[in-house]
């Protein structure tokens, strides 16, 4: 039986090779009660944490300048390649060490995770398995390597990247508000480089307490001022997001680090500083908190949603708005709050259906489907928004030990951390503390967010488990939670070092994949919205553009037929233009890879339905009421078929019982509308267009023509002139004459 070196525990000095002796694999010894330092291999030389700084610069800092990727995307490849590139580095560096490296109990948790991933594609959802394997293999690894690096010198490096990183990010946020910089595409304004504001909000807050370590560390004036200016400019940005979780996570530590700098203030240059210095640090954060936040936004956006939800029109008005936005009963009841609360429900019952096995690395997404309240449609999310709850839903009972045991640990190294004596006390607890301040905002975000998937936070996230992983080999103080002695030798090197480059042209090439899907998917998507927006589909100038879109979707679904986000949008256009073969295709390789959406398999059904395929559509509609029978798109679906398989009456019925019932979607209120204009069911016909124009207001004034319409068969000509008027005073220039045709012509000369 091969024999493997045992790990023991790291001593001082361990610059000399040790005698390898070969036993059995054993369990990790204890450590000593002396801290050990790190060999002068490590310290010397050796690029790692320099270029882990750099990661955590540009990873925020970065962002794609139009949307042929996804901004996350990009800082996955950041965060990728510089882990691998670090490894590199460090191993390349270490090609002829003899001494151990560390090893400690925290790196088994991301690597638990990653083989249960791995074991997962086996029987769950392959490639979102493979997706997440991959994600924590880069966590494990850059866990391991700050393990081995981050000394106290070096700490301030890795601190002074993320601190810049965050402040550049910042500025693409404050450059957004304030004139409505447009260079990186966003979702909801203003995002810096993160697609979304809350994601830059989640990482800014947690960046916060390494900043202010920065700042009580230095010591010349100039620094103090950068630092302080920076630091006040990051709350301002914060403050434009509005985003909830982040602006918790920035109350609790406005309590908890006052406390850490009392505490260590030994180890602080506050004591240090002059009156001079100590009013330029405080006059210039406050000056540039309040002078800053006091300036108001030139996005038109923010503008809009200051009209009509009242959100503030600067930075303070908008994060006091937020805050006082948790306080309102309609958050919990009908806002994003509430969304989050079924998402929340559902994967309870996720947990509590599967909590030994759970579904499936990344599978929530996948499976949610079937776990959510009768009626429910909110398959089109693809994370929980609580990192927790995800994390038990889809590892099950590895998700469980993960979890315990970083709570245990970071429960364990806060009173290891209070209860600091020696020399060190001070100097290593002010660091120690200041870092679990980060987790601590990091793990308040992570419940009403998935900063664990996003490649910024989750970078942060593992680096400061390894500055405190880092600590605890410093301090040596014995247990399970102290860093161990991993027997190391040349041949280990060059192996890691082969493995390396593997792993890096492995990257290369998932890069390359990732970013020709997302580009042919995107490109193909634009030129579906640009023809639609023509709203002249048949137009015999569209036909090479479709052309060329059909082609680039193929392209892009066959290199990653798992890319639910935005392939299904060109479906969707297809489908209004009538091209329902096409849509047909790409809607059901969207179900291939998630088989429950009942809203993609009603669109499949529909698709079959005007095909002339009605054996397919039903197929389809019985698959979807299995899984949903209440939801409305189901329903809809139903009075669909129904009606166009000569069973009008029946749809009939079915429509009213909704309609009245306010179980319904758009199509289930247009086919309500058709059906009872047939049946001359005035009343049902005025309550479906009623209830269109309510909920989708933009159809305003096709809605009106068709009251008038239906007014008209009810006998009532005074009000079927108010809703003809009221269609054409809405109908925008250049379109009266298609307005007219929805007009009886006998009507036109009393509309002047």
């Amino acid at each position: 039986m091969a024999k493997k070196k045992r790990t023991v525990p790291l001593a001082p000095g361990v610059g000399s090779a040790p005698r390898a002796i070969p036993t059995p694999m054993a369990a990790p010894a204890a450590a000593p009660a002396m801290a050990p330092s790190l060999p002068e291999e490590v310290k010397s030389g050796d690029w790692t944490v320099a270029i882990l700084a750099l990661m955590m610069f540009l990873a925020p800092a970065l962002g794609v300048p139009h949307e042929l990727m996804l901004q996350d995307t990009l800082k996955s490849i950041v965060v990728s390649f510089a882990a691998l590139g670090a490894a590199l580095f460090f191993f390349w560096n270490q090609r002829n060490r003899t001494a151990a490296l560390r090893w400690h109990a925290l790196v088994w948790l991301p690597l638990l995770l990653m083989a249960y991933a791995l074991g997962s594609m086996a029987w769950s959802h392959t490639y979102l398995a493979g997706v997440e394997a991959i994600r924590w293999f880069i966590f494990a690894l850059l866990l391991w390597l700050g393990l081995n690096t981050l000394d106290r010198e070096r700490v301030p490096l890795l601190a002074w990247g993320i601190h810049m990183g965050a402040c550049v990010a910042a500025l693409w946020v404050a450059l957004q508000f304030w004139v409505d910089f447009s260079f990186f595409p966003q979702g909801p304004n203003p995002a810096s480089t993160f697609v979304n504001r809350n994601f830059f909000a989640e990482f800014v807050v947690c960046t916060l307490p390494f900043s202010v370590y920065l700042l009580v560390r230095a010591r010349n004036s100039a620094t103090v001022a950068l630092l302080a200016f920076s630091i006040g400019f990051n709350l301002v940005a914060l403050f434009m997001t509005g985003t909830r979780s982040a602006l918790l996570a920035l109350l609790a530590l406005s309590f908890v680090v006052p406390v850490i700098l009392w505490r260590y203030r030994g180890s602080t240059s506050l004591g240090q500083w002059d009156a001079g210095r100590r009013i330029l640090a405080g006059g210039l954060l406050v000056a540039t908190v309040l002078g800053l936040g006091l300036v108001g936004t030139g996005n038109p956006k923010l503008i809009e949603e200051n009209r009509v939800e009242g959100r503030g029109l600067n930075a303070l008005e908008r994060g006091f708005a937020r805050a006082r936005s948790m306080t309102q009963t309609e958050e919990y009841t009908e806002r994003s709050f509430s969304i989050r609360w079924i998402m929340w429900r559902a994967t309870g019952r996720m947990i509590g259906q599967r909590p030994l096995s759970g579904v499936g690395a990344g599978a929530w997404e996948v499976d949610i489907p079937l776990y959510q309240e009768a009626g429910s449609q909110l398959e089109t999310d693809y994370y929980v928004h609580n990192e927790v709850l995800q994390l038990l839903a889809e590892y099950g009972v590895a998700g469980w030990v993960f979890l315990l045991a970083l709570l245990a640990y970071l429960a364990r190294a806060a009173w290891r951390t209070w209860t600091l004596k020696g020399p060190d006390a001070q100097t290593e607890g002010l660091l120690r503390a200041s870092t679990l301040a980060v987790l601590m905002a990091f793990l308040i975000v992570s419940n009403a967010g998935f900063p664990w998937r996003m490649a910024s936070t989750g970078a942060l996230f593992a680096l400061a488990l390894a500055v405190l992983a880092a600590s605890d080999a410093r301090l040596a103080q014995g247990g399970w939670t102290n860093a161990l002695r991993l027997r190391w030798k040349p041949a280990f090197s060059q192996a890691a070092t082969v493995a390396t480059v593997a792993c890096l042209a492995l990257a290369s090439f998932i890069t390359q994949q990732a970013a020709a899907s997302e580009a042919l998917i995107v490109r193909a998507t634009k030129i579906a919205l640009s023809v639609s927006a023509s709203g002249d589909y048949q137009n015999p100038k569209w036909i090479k553009p479709r052309e060329e879109m059909l082609r680039l979707i193929r392209e892009g679904i066959d290199i990653n037929p798992h890319y639910r986000k935005i392939t299904p949008m060109v479906a969707d256009e297809l489908a209004k233009w009538g091209d329902w073969t096409n849509a047909v295709w790409i809607w059901e390789s969207v179900l291939g890879s998630r088989p429950y959406v009942t809203a993609i398999m009603s669109n499949v059904a529909r698709g079959y339905a005007q095909m002339g395929e009605p054996d397919k559509a039903f197929a389809m509609l019985e698959r979807a009421k299995l899984l949903q029978p209440m939801a409305p798109s189901v329903r809809s679906l139903e009075v669909i078929l129904l009606s166009r398989t000569g069973q009008e009456p029946r749809a009939l019925d079915l429509a009213r019982q909704d309609v009245m019932a306010g179980l319904y979607d758009y199509d289930m209120v247009n086919t309500a509308f058709v059906l009872a204009m047939r049946a001359q069911d005035w009343d049902l016909a005025i309550r479906a267009i009623e209830l269109r124009n309510k909920g989708w207001p933009e159809q305003l004034v096709d809605g009106q023509a068709k009251l008038g319409n239906a007014w008209l068969g009810k006998g009532d000509t005074a009000r079927a002139m108010e809703h003809f008027h009221t269609a054409l005073a809405a109908t925008p220039a250049g379109q009266r004459e298609a307005t007219l045709r929805l007009i009886p012509p006998a009507l036109w000369p009393q509309l002047n």
